[in-house]
């Protein structure tokens, strides 16, 4: 029986079970607008022309109130369809908390219906933001910017 113990201690080890004894962290929410600079970068010497290269620059307020800065790829056609990858770093104070951390997006549009996915890159908070991981959804709604942002604080 011993024996056994220590093999299911062993692949719960292996597999991560010990997470599953930690508590879980509250879940939040922070909301709020963003106003958004996209600049075309250029430079003949790297890939494709046909994939577009972008600076981001971002300006947060509400319960995230920063700044961001990042880059995006995209590529796109006259029938309605693209897709985008960027990461940006955001800088500043979210729900009372002083720090940064990274996000990942992933966009697609398929002949005008769109798709995104924006992640916290796991381990990229610093600060009094370290151990974040989350969700945000972006919303653009009569030519402006908000965002929900669903995120655990692991401490």
């Amino acid at each position: 029986m011993e024996a056994l113990m220590k093999i299911v201690a062993a692949i719960c080890l292996i597999l991560g079970c010990a997470a599953y004894s930690q508590t879980k962290e509250a879940v939040m929410h922070a909301t709020g607008t963003f106003e958004v600079k996209l600049k075309p970068q250029t430079d003949e010497n790297v890939g494709d022309p046909t994939v577009s290269r972008m600076s981001i620059d971002k300006q947060f307020h509400g319960d995230l109130e920063g700044t961001s800065k990042g880059q995006m790829l995209a590529v796109g056609n006259p029938n309605g369809s693209a897709g985008y990858v960027a990461m940006e770093r955001i800088t500043g104070t979210l729900a009372g908390h002083k720090g940064s951390f990274a996000l990942q997006h992933s966009g697609t549009m398929t002949r005008g219906v769109p798709e995104l996915s924006v992640t916290v890159v796991p381990d990229s908070g610093t600060g009094e933001l370290v151990g974040i991981s989350g969700k945000m959804n972006i919303i653009i709604a009569d030519g402006k910017h908000s965002y929900e942002f669903e995120y655990t604080l692991a401490r």
